[in-house]
């Protein structure tokens, strides 16, 4: 393919199509708006699903490197009570890679980016501008007043995507609040409270979490229902859980770093929009969710998907990139409605009961009998 290929962000969706890419032997440079891989935390850990993020990798040639550094363990999981019961604990088969083996999030990015030509990455390019050329293609400009060029623009570029513009007028709209803490130094007693993967202890309209990251540390995380101020440091954040059982509240005294708070946003579910010549949308640009489960795993399979399509079909890159949207759209529809109601779910009033039955296996039908 004679034509040159500008991603927008440099995040798990955006490797992921560049990567594959690069295995048609065609390449595409990549504007990320961090100063270089280490400038932030990438967050948590995620779990990786057999039928999208590890086929994405399957398409990447990376499924030994993923395994050598993912953490099937991590797939443990708890549920409490504010009083500190257990409700459901899952222990998955050790060094099962049949399930959804968790890797932190900073593992996998720097997986992919040593995957990649070194030049691949572009780094402090921030896109803020995108203009069609009298040509065809794309003129970009960035905050740092470089400019580029381009036949193909895609936006990897997240929930607040410049390129997303080009498209569609739909915004993000407010769904929750969520504030971040780490436990970087874990005593022993919370190391058992939170196991090798992940806790959920959920209230009314409430829930506390954290999960064990691969090196130790815990991070921990408190989602609200409703709109809530910033939350400056660990006291206004223990006066939300009064009442609830120390061994679980004790996971946010236990914080040894600052507090992060956050929006939770989504895309209206359904959302679509007319094509454009040479500019599509991949990951959270294109259909931003709560965050449930799926939307790094969706990410990466959009990014294996339009890499594919534009590789099937090189003199037609607008009849693939409609191939790709319109699969895309029919993916994605029933994922981002699953992911809304889960999202509320573990919200409501009644969040405890309802993820009891969500996580626990219905029992087989009794057989008839003459």
């Amino acid at each position: 393919m004679d034509m040159r290929i500008a991603i927008a962000g440099g995040g798990l969706g955006g490797l992921t199509l560049a990567r594959v890419l690069h295995r048609h032997g065609i390449e595409a440079t990549v504007y990320e708006r961090e100063t270089d891989r280490t400038a932030r935390s990438q967050g948590g850990m995620l779990d990786l699903h057999p039928e999208s993020g590890q086929r994405a990798l399957a398409e990447a040639g990376l499924t030994d490197r993923f395994r050598s550094q993912a953490r099937p363990e991590g797939e443990e999981h708890r549920i409490l009570d504010p009083a500190g019961r257990t409700l459901v604990h899952h222990e998955p088969r050790p060094g099962s890679f049949d399930g959804r083996p968790e890797i932190d999030r900073t593992v996998l990015r720097d997986l992919l980016l040593d995957a990649l030509p070194h030049d691949t990455v572009t780094w402090q390019r921030r896109l803020t501008g995108a203009t069609p050329r009298p040509d065809g293609g794309w003129a970009l400009t960035f905050d740092s007043g470089h400019r580029a060029e381009c036949d193909i623009l895609v936006g990897a570029d997240g929930a607040r995507s410049v390129v997303r513009r080009l498209l569609t007028d739909t915004e993000p709209s407010y769904r929750s609040t969520h504030a971040d803490l780490e436990i970087s130094d874990v005593r022993p007693e919370l190391a058992e409270l939170v196991g090798a993967g992940n806790l959920w202890c959920v209230g009314v309209n409430q829930v506390l979490s954290a999960q064990r990251l691969g090196d130790g540390r815990v991070r921990v995380g408190i989602s609200l229902k409703g709109r809530h101020r910033q939350f400056d440091d660990k006291r206004a954040l223990l006066d939300l859980f009064d009442g609830w059982s120390p061994r679980v509240t004790a996971l946010i005294e236990a914080g040894d770093g600052p507090v992060t708070t956050r929006t939770v946003e989504a895309m209206p579910t359904g959302t679509r929009w007319p094509g454009r010549s040479g500019v599509t949308l991949i990951g959270d640009a294109a259909h931003l969710m709560p965050p449930v489960g799926e939307g790094a795993n969706q990410a990466m399979l959009d990014g294996a998907e339009l890499a594919a399509a534009l590789a099937a079909n090189p003199t037609d890159p607008d009849a693939a990139i409609r191939s790709y949207e319109e699969a895309m759209f029919a993916r994605i529809q029933p994922i981002a409605e699953m992911s809304a109601r889960v999202h509320a779910m573990m919200l409501s009033a009644t969040a405890a009961e309802d993820l009891v039955r969500f996580f626990t296996p219905r029992s087989a039908e009794p057989a008839l009998t003459d």
